[in-house]
């Protein structure tokens, strides 16, 4: 059985959204962990693997950006980081899904509304993540990557 935790966080202009799914294994999970970061600029995800130090640019074929937003072809937007996050993740018999930290890079004036924060996750979550980190802010360290993704 799985549940579901969500938990939205607004300190002045940077939103944190926490969505984690909970399930059987999560513990073996959590140990082998391959944790993204995920930055969003317009139709390009720019990904880097926290265990294997691996960073690459992925161009959307076709364009998931629209005029008025970040993600506005959802399918397109799902499809671009499901290649991405299936190049820089780990590979071997026992594929873990990774956990992301999603950052969208551009198109935030006046900040994130709910449904482009729910598009963000969705995107990542459609792509194979086990948990999702959607975070506005200035980009940040590996070691902060990691510390948002456990909670801290």
């Amino acid at each position: 059985m799985t549940n579901t935790y969500l938990q939205v966080s607004n300190i002045g202009d940077i939103s944190e959204v926490h969505y984690t799914l909970y399930g059987t294994g999560n513990m073996l999970t959590g140990l082998l962990a391959n944790p993204l970061y995920v930055r969003v600029r317009k139709n390009q995800f720019r990904v880097r693997s926290l265990e294997s130090a691996k960073e690459a640019t992925f161009d959307a074929q076709p364009p998931f950006t629209t005029a008025r937003l970040l993600i506005g072809q959802f399918l397109a937007a799902e499809s671009a980081l499901k290649r991405a996050v299936k190049e820089m993740s780990k590979g071997g018999f026992f594929a873990v899904s990774p956990q992301v930290l999603i950052q969208p890079l551009e198109m935030l004036e006046g900040g994130l509304s709910e449904v482009e924060e729910r598009a963000l996750r969705e995107v990542a979550m459609g792509a194979g993540a086990s948990k999702v980190v959607v975070w506005v802010g200035r980009e940040l360290t590996d070691a902060e990557v990691r510390d948002k993704l456990s909670g801290k």
